[in-house]
């Protein structure tokens, strides 16, 4: 079974998830992705990974790959939040955040800054690099 990473970021952290990427893009490409609906765009266009976008976070996309954490679909998560900005659609945003929660009580990593993004992923390149 393929590692399917989850990639949501807030507006103002888009930049940071196309860097992040960028410096992981082997590691990326050895797994499946999905994304909300602009960031996933965002990543494709800029390192060629194949992204399974959903719907932008405000019009549920937040709600959708929750659903699939929910249904135990997704191994990782890469939640680049903005605390420092309101957001319309905090309801969903809580909603991911709670199933992220209880989603860590059956060992799925999330991370929700850079720090613990670059971590997580580094931890997985070494996975992949022993496992080949």
């Amino acid at each position: 079974m393929s590692t399917r990473v989850a990639l949501i970021v807030h507006d103002m952290k888009k930049d940071d998830i196309v860097r992040l990427a960028g410096e992981f893009t082997d590691t990326l490409a050895q797994c499946e992705l999905v994304a909300t609906g602009t960031t996933g765009s965002r990543i494709a266009a800029a390192h060629g990974l194949t992204v399974e976008r959903k719907l932008s976070g405000p019009h549920g996309g937040d709600l959708q790959i929750g659903a699939e954490l929910a249904e135990g679909c997704v191994n990782i998560v890469i939640f680049l939040r903005d605390p420092m900005t309101p957001h319309p659609h905090e309801p969903d945003i809580n909603a991911l955040t709670r199933s992220c929660a209880r989603a860590t009580c059956i060992n799925v990593p999330c991370a929700t800054n850079i720090a613990t993004a670059r971590m997580i992923l580094d931890d997985l390149r070494l996975r992949f690099a022993r496992a080949s």
